[in-house]
């Protein structure tokens, strides 16, 4: 299953990665659920709580799983050879994160360059405890007038949820609340490395 239909048509090349992935998840226990429109080919992926580095890790075996392609924004200064060929590979967009001004409207511009684009941030941008989540996944979808798609790594059930679709009303404190409630559902790796956003 993938946010956008349109990817169906090349599924074969991509069913090796899709069932090793299925495979280790299943080993490990987890379980993964899906409750988004597959009709969205734009969106801005909003993660969280991000309290270990093993989100990334689940958070790629999860999408690879459910055939999503979610790109990350990762600073320009990393994607020197050869290891910028590995992080295009795995979805990797170079911004300037010493003009962080500058980012929201860079990603708008990559939203009107591609016809399916899918972004993932992690909005507290650190893995320790941070009530002030960054605005940036905010901003990036209000400007490009994307839907925001929460999703979450649940430890204590082990799941892998993309459970709910936001449409940015452009007041920030209102969808916040809507976040707000939807995170508090799952249990982080960390527990304590995780707070509640304050808005």
């Amino acid at each position: 299953m993938a946010l956008t239909k349109s990817r169906n048509r090349w599924k074969f090349i991509r069913w090796p990665r899709i069932f090793l992935s299925k495979s280790i998840l299943w080993i490990c226990g987890w379980k993964y659920k899906y409750a988004v429109s597959t009709d969205v080919t734009k969106a801005v992926m909003v993660v969280a709580p991000h309290t270990s580095n093993w989100d990334f890790i689940l958070g790629r075996l999860f999408y690879n799983a459910l055939d999503i392609r979610v790109r990350f924004m990762i600073k320009k200064e990393s994607f020197v050879f050869p290891l910028n060929i590995f992080l295009k590979m795995w979805g990797g967009i170079p911004v300037d994160r010493k003009n962080p001004g500058t980012i929201a409207e860079s990603m708008t511009k990559k939203f009107n360059e591609y016809d399916e684009l899918i972004i993932g941030i992690t909005p507290e941008g650190t893995r320790k405890p941070n009530p002030h989540w960054k605005k940036g996944f905010y901003r990036i979808a209000v400007q490009a007038g994307v839907p925001m798609v929460l999703t979450y790594l649940d430890y204590k059930r082990k799941l892998g949820f993309v459970g709910k679709m936001v449409y940015p009303s452009g007041n920030y404190s209102e969808d916040m609340k809507i976040l707000s409630e939807f995170f508090a559902e799952c249990t982080p790796c960390h527990p304590e490395n995780y707070v509640t956003p304050q808005y």
